[in-house]
């Protein structure tokens, strides 16, 4: 559970917002989003593999310019 103390005299926006920021940080919404639907292991391997290939690609063609 993610606690955010409010200081006294502090806007209730700026408190959403560090709530907000470390969400984002712990990966909560992220995972949420990926326990929604499943994957099967050999997709993930898959997507891993050209996930690689594509950064791989990327890295040779800034290394020749």
């Amino acid at each position: 559970m993610i606690i955010i103390p409010v200081k006294e005299g502090e806007n209730i926006d700026r408190a959403l917002k560090r709530l907000k920021r470390k969400f984002e940080k712990t990966g909560v919404v992220k995972e949420l989003r990926e326990r929604q639907k499943f994957t099967k292991p050999s997709v993930k391997t898959r997507e891993g593999i050209q996930k690689a290939i594509y950064i791989q690609q990327l890295q040779s063609i800034s290394d020749n310019s």
